[in-house]
């Protein structure tokens, strides 16, 4: 990774993204960061508070589908390496909303891959790299004695959101392919810490159990996913930054494959532990199964091997050091989910989502 030339993060408001930032701006004194974010729900400038050295960040409000303004940025810049993080990621949100994820997902990837043809090419910059992160759901889901998968497995999304990072993983491929453009793509498990919007497991899960509410878990709770921790997250992909190979898969995960129900039945155990004083402990009491979502994967697993042989990467972080941290994170920032917490939009997706389920059982 070249750090003489500011680095274009996409979505670096979000949660994985502005994690990166956090990370790569702590880790490399010499980094710059050029950061694109249209601000959308889940994206806030509460998550670029307190970044290392803030001289060193350039926030511009923005969408990657203007390709006008990504070419001024990467001109104006000179940048040379980019991070492609923006996306619309919530399963439940594709279901209810799918055109939002084809726009951003697809249509906008192939927007910024346009730019960077058209800026990098005719330059003929062999230092330049389009880095693209995806989601181990393209894969669709695996039966609970298959192996993990690998990068050379065949895709099979099942939700419009997974459907619409395949598209993406595609054209992206399709650009190394075609144009000679320099990109590597990692696909990545679930991922967990500071800073993720509180429609997802984890963030959720603490939230309602500090306010003493329900705990929803989809159908039997048994999926199982493997959970990464971001920061080990970001370490990767400074990782294939810096060594992977130009035109490249990588998968990234965390090692610890539990179900949704044990991860929660977790982090009521682990909040007891830190709170124990408060009235509804034991938290676990306040786990609540509720109808199931359509088409629900019932299992992911990364094979990681790749990355750790050929790059020497893996995790640091396991399940329950990562889940602690997390947790004391949001405990800590009380101020942070009060912010989310009281976004009108916030409120009616959670009506939506939750409060008309029943009780499958």
């Amino acid at each position: 990774m070249n750090s003489a030339n500011p680095i274009l993060v996409t979505g670096g408001a979000g949660f994985i993204g502005s994690n990166f930032i956090h990370y790569i701006l702590a880790l490399q004194p010499e980094a710059r960061i050029v950061n694109l974010d249209r601000l959308s729900y889940s994206g806030s400038l509460e998550n670029l508070k307190d970044l290392p050295d803030p001289s060193r960040h350039i926030f511009v409000q923005g969408d990657i589908g203007d390709s006008t303004l990504v070419e001024d940025l990467l001109r104006q810049h000179r940048i040379e390496t980019v991070v492609h993080f923006a996306a619309e990621t919530h399963v439940d949100r594709s279901i209810a909303s799918p055109e939002a994820f084809i726009e951003v997902n697809v249509v906008g990837t192939f927007r910024l891959l346009e730019a960077c043809r058209r800026t990098w090419l005719p330059l003929a910059n062999n230092r330049a790299r389009f880095h693209h992160v995806s989601t181990d759901e393209v894969y669709g889901d695996i039966g609970p004695e298959e192996p993990a998968s690998t990068e050379r497995d065949t895709y099979r999304p099942n939700s419009p959101y997974a459907a619409s990072k395949a598209g993406a993983d595609h054209l992206v491929r399709a650009y190394a392919r075609t144009y000679g453009l320099p990109v590597t793509i990692s696909n990545c498990s679930n991922n967990y810490g500071p800073r993720q919007f509180p429609e997802k497991l984890v963030p959720l899960t603490i939230l309602k159990a500090l306010e003493g509410s329900p705990l929803p878990i989809y159908g039997d709770g048994r999926q199982i996913r493997d959970w990464v921790f971001v920061e080990d997250h970001s370490s990767a992909l400074v990782r294939i930054l810096d060594r992977g190979r130009p035109g490249e898969t990588y998968h990234v995960g965390g090692g610890n494959q539990v179900s949704n129900i044990e991860l929660v039945q977790l982090l009521c155990a682990l909040l007891d532990g830190v709170r124990p004083a408060l009235v509804n402990a034991p938290h676990s009491r306040l786990i609540t199964h509720v109808a199931d979502r359509p088409g629900h994967d019932r299992r992911y697993a990364m094979d990681f091997t790749k990355i750790r042989s050929e790059l020497g990467w893996q995790p640091a972080y396991g399940l329950v050091r990562g889940l602690r941290e997390t947790l004391q994170w949001y405990l800590d920032h009380a101020d942070w989910l009060e912010t989310i917490r009281t976004r009108p939009t916030y409120q009616e997706w959670l009506e939506q989502n939750y409060a008309v389920r029943q009780d499958p059982r």
